[in-house]
């Protein structure tokens, strides 16, 4: 792994634009516009280091499916918030029943810098985003610049396929609606779902608009409807399970849940029970049921324990978002206040630093298998909404 500097291609803001990546610059505090697309440097893999990363994403993603497994069976919904008797059940079925229900991908973030283990930070496996400039303009810039390399990125194709795959799992009749929030400013909810879109008409299924605050209620019926008052049986949604519960239409979501077998009259992508995996309690949980495996750090539930003197740890709130919420904590230092929201503290991994950049990487699972990398640089320990997209290439 290897960080090489280079010139930008003239005119990329544009090229990147019309790939699909809408927004290139990010907006920072001084009203600065920088970019967020940087292709003034780029990454080196050799094919066996990505080989090898590749084996640990799908052993990382076997071994989370099997934490969920021990979630349910153990009833351990309380360590990941989950409260509500009833969203648990709702959760415990769509577990059950998942080979009935459509699931399409997930995000791993890895600290990773070419030499040791990668290790995981964190598993966005309900909403990912960064998806569109990993499986798009990253692969456009690969051809452009080194035609005939190669790339960790086989994203595209395996999205059309799973959906050719699970499209006998939609109900028949009627289109699969992609959902985001209008209260998404920047666009990356909706870039993200008009590329899923993409990749859901490519193989061949009928798709429609919709966002989710235009998602409506019809009381004779009991179902949800779009804005022609058509009933919305099937919808990909950007929008996270823990809203989706919690909002003041919960009610009538899990009153009307298809959980698989025709058994409600709304299927939601991704399932209920993503919710066993989009949450940073899952690290502890995965510490638990393999100690000292070399691709994990250890974390806890109850606090920091032998972190806060020996390797110092990070606290992270079981649903934040975007590095929301997150403190680093170095060894030995002042006890920290008291937390109001339940976290998960994990052992302080700083993320390598190249050229003064903190890197992460983004792997990506389609389905159950390993379909690509993003990498994202910031300036600090914690990869924010100020991080930077660099594309890379196997050489």
């Amino acid at each position: 792994m290897e960080r090489r500097t280079i010139t930008p291609r003239p005119g990329w803001q544009q090229t990147v634009e019309e790939q699909g990546l809408i927004y290139p610059l990010t907006r920072y505090p001084d009203d600065s516009l920088r970019p967020y697309w940087d292709e003034s440097a780029y990454y080196v893999f050799s094919l066996p280091e990505v080989e090898a990363l590749e084996e640990v994403v799908e052993e990382l993603h076997r071994m989370c499916l099997a934490a969920a497994e021990h979630i349910v069976t153990a009833h351990r919904f309380a360590d990941l918030g989950i409260t509500d008797p009833r969203v648990a059940e709702l959760v415990a079925e769509a577990w059950h029943r998942r080979a009935e229900l459509p699931s399409v991908y997930g995000r791993f973030d890895l600290r990773y810098d070419g030499t040791g283990p990668a290790k995981l930070l964190e598993y966005n496996a309900d909403t990912p985003t960064s998806l569109v400039e990993a499986a798009s303009p990253q692969w456009f810039w690969m051809e452009d610049r080194f035609p005939g390399a190669d790339q960790w990125n086989s994203l595209h194709e395996r999205l059309v396929a799973t959906w050719k795959k699970q499209a006998a799992l939609l109900p028949p009749g009627s289109p699969l609606y992609f959902a985001h929030s209008a209260a998404d400013e920047l666009g990356e909810d909706l870039m993200t779902v008009a590329y899923l879109k993409e990749t859901a008409e490519q193989a061949g299924l009928d798709t429609d608009w919709i966002s989710m605050e235009e998602i409506g209620w019809d009381p004779l019926s009991g179902r949800f409807v779009d804005n022609q008052l058509r009933f919305i049986r099937s919808c990909f949604k950007l929008y996270p399970w823990e809203w989706l519960t919690t909002d003041r239409f919960a009610d009538h979501v899990l009153d009307t849940l298809d959980n698989g077998g025709g058994t409600g009259t709304t299927l939601w992508i991704e399932p209920a029970w993503k919710m066993l995996l989009s949450n940073k309690a899952l690290l502890a949980i995965l510490w638990e049921l393999y100690p000292d495996h070399p691709n994990l750090l250890p974390a806890y539930l109850d606090g920091p324990r032998e972190l806060a003197s020996t390797k110092g740890y990070v606290s992270k709130p079981l649903l934040g978002r975007e590095g929301a919420g997150v403190t680093v904590h170095e060894p030995g230092a002042a006890s920290a206040a008291p937390v109001e929201e339940p976290c998960c503290y994990q052992e302080l991994a700083p993320l390598p630093s190249f050229d003064g950049n903190r890197v992460v990487l983004g792997a990506w699972v389609v389905e159950d298998e390993s379909a690509g990398l993003g990498i994202r640089e910031s300036s600090g320990l914690i990869t924010d909404e100020y991080a930077r997209f660099l594309p890379h290439v196997i050489l």
